[in-house]
């Protein structure tokens, strides 16, 4: 079994830092609302849960230019 290491603080109300072994992110907004996560490796995430068992969720990727 992997050793993992992830840690999440809250800096204000709505407002979550996010750490992991190979990146940090950003999160704001939740409750009933929508989620926005900004990752340090360019990735973007939105998300909501929706009632029921059921939840949605949008993720965009920044590309690579220049490799």
């Amino acid at each position: 079994m992997p050793i993992t290491f992830r840690q999440s603080f809250r800096i204000f109300p709505g407002v979550r830092l996010n750490i992991n072994r190979r990146s940090w992110s950003v999160t704001l907004g939740g409750g009933s609302g929508p989620r926005h996560t900004i990752s340090s490796t360019g990735r973007r995430t939105t998300s909501m849960d929706l009632p029921g068992p059921f939840g949605w969720r949008s993720t965009r990727s920044r590309r690579r230019t220049g490799e």
